[in-house]
Parts: structure tokens; sequence; C-alpha cells
């Protein structure tokens, strides 16, 4: 009894301030998606209301089956992962090849071309709109897949390049060496050698790549002109009329946007904090 008074005691209030204040962050982060939440399964005459949230007299579960069936949601769901695996792909591909070109390979400008490479992480991806269409226009590129796909691709490259040439520098070159010995050629080397090893930053390179393209919107509204390719942020304009909205079936509509982001986070946050940290340090 006593040792438990004074486990008591010597609580630190440190540690208690830190828990108070830690979960208030989490719960200032965490606001945002119930209050979507609780919109969505509200009347659009309630949201006028006031308070930050509010209590439906009727919780309107209708408004999921009118963003689902009325937005084309599974049309864009199909075009939003499409287009998104797509770049995943093409991206993991080709940072893997420049990571190898620039840590591996012996040439003057391998470092200048990496860090010209890495500038690209600080220029904004809206900051291209204006040109990149005009060139898409000459090319006959707008409302194709590839007028989403080359800049999707083309910004988060420099992300890819930084951590995966970050562990690439730790992989000893020993390994590469014995397999040269033993008759292996540079492709296998990086396929069967090199990549399996790079497993933690390929898992976040893919993990970020998908999360900052998936909600992208205002590259492919003026890129795409019809519903062909059209992605996900699309199923909000579908409930936006030209003197009043639906908004409660638009909130349904990003909530079910936002869901499969949430879910990936949450399952693989361990992934992408470790490969960010792990990344930092070795670059």
């Amino acid at each position: 009894m006593i040792d438990i008074v004074k486990q008591k005691r010597n609580f630190p209030i440190g540690k208690l301030l830190m828990w108070i204040m830690l979960i208030a962050v989490a719960v200032i982060q965490i606001f945002p998606l119930i209050w979507l939440l609780d919109f969505s399964v509200a009347s659009s005459n309630e949201m006028f209301t006031n308070g930050l949230l509010i209590i439906p007299k009727i919780f309107h579960f209708d408004n999921y089956v009118k963003a689902f069936v009325d937005g084309n949601f599974l049309l864009y769901l199909k075009n939003s992962l499409l287009i998104n695996i797509l770049a995943v792909i093409l991206v993991l591909i080709i940072s893997i090849m420049m990571s190898f070109a620039c840590t591996r390979m012996k040439w003057k400008l391998s470092s200048t071309v990496r860090n010209i490479i890495l500038l690209g992480m600080m220029i904004p991806i809206h900051a291209t709109l204006l040109p990149n269409y005009v060139i898409y226009d000459n090319l006959k590129l707008t409302d194709t897949i590839w007028a989403l796909l080359i800049p999707y691709v083309a910004f988060s490259l420099p992300q890819g390049l930084f951590l995966i040439s970050s562990f690439m520098q730790s992989i000893p070159r020993e390994i590469e060496e014995a397999a040269i010995m033993d008759g292996c050629g540079i492709y296998r080397i990086i396929i069967l050698i090199i990549t399996p090893m790079l497993k933690t930053s390929l898992v976040t390179v893919s993990i970020m790549t998908f999360l900052n393209n998936w909600n992208e919107f205002m590259m492919a509204s003026t890129y795409l002109n019809s519903d062909k390719w059209r992605t996900l942020p699309f199923a909000v304009l579908k409930f936006t009329g030209l003197y009043s909205s639906n908004y409660a079936v638009q909130f349904a509509v990003m909530a079910l946007t936002a869901a499969p982001m949430v879910l990936i986070y949450i399952i693989l946050s361990k992934h992408i904090t470790k490969g960010v940290a792990m990344g930092a340090v070795k670059g």
C-alpha cells in the first residue's frame, strides 16, 4: 500500500502535461474527420445552424447512396485507382534506375544531376499548370491519361530519388562486386539483389506518391474535359448547381473519397514514419 502511494506521489507532472498536450493535438487532428462525417449524414438545411457540430434530427444515410449512384463514383474510383497505381509503378521504376545511376555508377555529373532533380521538391506542382497546358494542347494530350500521369510522376520523382538513393548508399558495394564475379549483369543486380534490399524505402515512396496524388484536383480539372479519365474529386461537382448545391451529399462524397486514404494511412503509418526517418538519417 505504501509503495502505491509513493508511486502516485512520484508520478511526474511533466509526463502528465505531455499526455494532455498529445491528446489535445490528436483531437485537433481528428476533428476534421468527425466534422466531415457529422455533416455527411445531415440535411443541407441543418448545416446553416450555429455550432461546429450538429446533431441531425434524422440521420440521412441516403446521402451516401446518392453520392455513390448519382456521382459516377465507380467510374471516378476506377480512374483514380488506375492513374495512381500506374504513377506509383512508374515512380518506383524510374527512381530505382536514377538512384542506381547516381549512387553506383561513376560519372562526373552524378551528384550534380541528383541535386538538380532534388530541387524539384521545392517547386509546387501547380506552378507548372499553364505551361503544361500549352504543351499538352500542342501535343494533343489534353483529356488523356497522360495529361495526369506525366505531372504526377514528374513531381513525385524527387522525393522517390531522395529516399531510395539514401537507402541505396547504405548497401555495401561488395555485394554487387560478388554478384558481378558470379556473372550477374547490371539488370539482374538491380532486380534480384538491390531492389529486395530497398523494401522499406519502396513501401514509403509508394504510399506517399499514392497519398499525394489521390486528392489532386486542380490539374485534373484543367487538363480533362470529359468523364473518361476524371478522378474522384470530380464527384463533388456532380452536386454543385449554378445557384445552389447539395452540400450534404458533397460531404458524403468527400467522406467516401477520404476513406481509402485514411485506412491506408492507419494500416501503413509505421512504414511511412520508419521510411522517412531512416531516409533522412541516411541521406
